[in-house]
């Protein structure tokens, strides 16, 4: 892989860009504070804007690292964040990364979180040169799925009771998509 760090890219929609320290009062307001938007996920809702800034600031630490994949992902015309994209976990001998994301609650169901997820698979293959792109779901959470789906990835299976959640252990359903069938699309 060639890493090239957390890149500005740019849909019809959306900014996909660095967090910076202003964006703690957006990450709270907008999906960070929400147990909805939490519920299948790993970590708790914020409790206060604290927690967000604190969180924004590790990330930013981060960014030093050019193998620190995380974006905000900013409505053009809303002009604030609404949601993150990011590789949570990555192995440069597989040449694999692992893709999570949420969006705050009212953007649910509108194509955002694919249009993200697209624009990052597309930098991710063509200029990072991944082979494997992955994420996984509770499948209690299908929309989680669907946005897999939309983006091109495939369903590999759900592992059992493989998985813990803020709803306690879980099954896991795998999705990936690989350079060969992304090169082919």
């Amino acid at each position: 892989m060639n890493h090239l760090g957390t890149k500005t890219l740019e849909t019809e929609r959306l900014i996909l860009r660095r967090f910076i320290i202003n964006d703690a009062q957006d990450m709270f307001n907008n999906w960070a504070s929400d147990s909805e938007v939490t519920k299948y996920l790993t970590w708790l809702a914020h409790k206060n804007i604290e927690v967000s800034k604190r969180y924004i600031e590790s990330l930013i630490n981060g960014y030093s690292q050019p193998s620190t994949y995380n974006w905000g992902i900013e409505l053009k015309e809303f002009g604030q964040v609404i949601g993150s994209i990011g590789v949570v976990c990555y192995n440069d001998n597989v040449e694999y990364v692992h893709i999570g994301y949420c969006i705050g609650r009212q953007w649910w169901n509108k194509g955002i979180t694919s249009e993200a997820f697209s624009a990052v698979i597309k930098y991710l293959m063509d200029e990072v040169k991944v082979n494997r792109i992955e994420s996984r779901h509770d499948p209690r959470n299908p929309y989680s799925g669907k946005v897999m789906e939309k983006c091109g990835l495939k369903y590999e299976g759900t592992l059992k009771e493989s998985d813990i959640n803020n709803q306690g252990i879980c099954d896991a359903s795998w999705y990936a998509l690989l350079r060969k069938d992304y090169c082919s699309e």
